[in-house]
């Protein structure tokens, strides 16, 4: 609920304020113009990493393996993508953090240890 509060009401301030901001310092021109920018940059990344995430789970499913790290990486992408769609500098450097395999690599221990959490608690179900 925290979690929920916080991305409701913080986010879309910091947002507000960082734009105010921007478009004092570089102009208002020029702020939606890089606005637009990172979401058409970030539309095609996020089309190219889907893809390729979708077809490391193929792979691994085919070839017999539990397709886990591949569907982190493709849940990462899909957080990237949603958050590339909300304007502002805040949410598209989350995006694209979430997009680049290097950050996916220093959010995914993370996500792994929130799901084994949940998994403890019995939060998630697991059927095999």
């Amino acid at each position: 609920m925290r979690l929920l509060i916080f991305l409701i009401i913080v986010v879309p301030a910091a947002e507000i304020s960082v734009l105010l901001l921007s478009g004092k310092t570089i102009g208002f021109i020029p702020t939606i113009s890089f606005i637009i920018l990172t979401g058409v940059i970030g539309a095609w990344l996020a089309k190219r990493q889907g893809l390729q995430a979708i077809k490391r789970v193929q792979e691994q499913i085919s070839y017999g393996e539990p397709p886990g790290d591949a569907l982190l990486d493709g849940l990462c992408v899909l957080a990237g993508g949603i958050f590339l769609l909300a304007p502002g500098f805040i949410t598209d450097f989350t995006g694209f953090f979430l997009l680049i395999p290097a950050g996916r690599n220093i959010v995914k221990p993370l996500l792994l240890k929130i799901i084994r959490k949940m998994i403890d608690r019995n939060q998630i179900t697991i059927y095999r």
